[in-house]
């Protein structure tokens, strides 16, 4: 499979219509029907249905054409990065953040960098934490608001704790302990947890595991989300409770209700990079994250 078939793919879907696809693309139509049914023989999915003279997109194509825009996107703006790079334009901060983690330092952080770099490109990128390990892996970003603080053994990683999120218990709207005021963790002892997964958030199973430690009983996870929404999902389906952090209140949480902990719970937000980016903007950044976190 190369970059073109997900382009061919791409205008397809887009246009609904080989002909059109095929007008926008300067391509044949035969030859892009072709291009596109091996795409599908390759993968052995069916991307498109054809049914009737008319296409459609099938429910594995309209997920593999979220995945090839965004692949495209990623290769397009690799490709102008080292374009910029090679004529001397101006330098670029890559930074990742989860979305739903409404850290109030990030838009702090920004302006500061503005006023002291204007002449950086920044760049952001919506990512759950582990999109951002693999993406500070591949150089994809320079800095990322991972959150837990990552297991760096095996990773030439840096990171450094600039936040304590504050954590609530999620609970069904008709629990019993929604009814309090505030819960205390060992009151959950007998509970269900709804856990993150670690393959969207590493580190999570293993700090859910060790609070429930702390305070004297063993966690047992029934279920586990690939990122909040779908956690609070569960919750208000009664599949257990859940410990998030209380920027998660700003989410839609028809059936559930969060309840603070007594006593309060944090655990720390972190920033991660590489040990070997020498880049000088990104240096900048990092003193800057590390001089307002102090002050906020």
């Amino acid at each position: 499979m190369e970059l073109r078939h997900l382009r061919y793919f791409v205008a397809v879907a887009e246009e609904l219509s080989f002909t059109k696809a095929a007008k926008k693309l300067r391509l044949a139509q035969p030859s892009l029907t072709r291009q596109v049914r091996n795409l599908e023989e390759e993968i052995n999915v069916c991307l498109l249905s054809r049914a009737n003279n008319r296409v459609a997109l099938t429910e594995e194509g309209h997920r593999f054409l979220f995945d090839s825009k965004k692949l495209l996107a990623m290769c397009e703006e690799s490709i102008a990065s080292v374009q910029q790079m090679h004529r001397g334009e101006i330098s670029r901060l890559n930074i990742g953040y989860v979305s739903n983690i409404h850290y109030s330092l990030l838009p702090a952080t920004l302006a500061a960098f503005r006023k002291l770099c204007p002449r950086v490109t920044l760049n952001l990128f919506d990512m759950n934490s582990a999109e951002q390990f693999q993406a500070l892996e591949g150089r994809k970003i320079d800095i990322g608001f991972v959150g837990l603080r990552p297991a760096l053994s095996g990773h030439d990683l840096l990171s450094e704790c600039v936040a304590h999120d504050i954590i609530l218990v999620a609970l069904p709207a008709n629990h019993l302990l929604a009814k309090k005021t505030s819960v205390k963790l060992a009151d959950l002892a007998a509970q269900f947890f709804i856990g993150m997964s670690a393959e969207t958030h590493p580190g999570a199973r293993e700090w859910l595991l060790e609070t429930c430690a702390g305070a004297g009983f063993t966690g047992r996870i029934l279920q586990e989300a690939d990122g909040e929404p779908t956690a609070i999902q569960f919750v208000a389906d009664g599949l257990g409770v859940a410990l998030m952090p209380e920027q998660i209140v700003g989410l839609p949480h028809e059936g559930v209700v969060f309840r603070p902990l007594s006593p309060a719970l944090q655990r720390d937000a972190t920033i991660a990079w590489r040990a070997d980016n020498a880049s000088v903007p990104l240096s900048d950044y990092i003193q800057i994250v590390k001089d307002l976190s102090h002050s906020m």
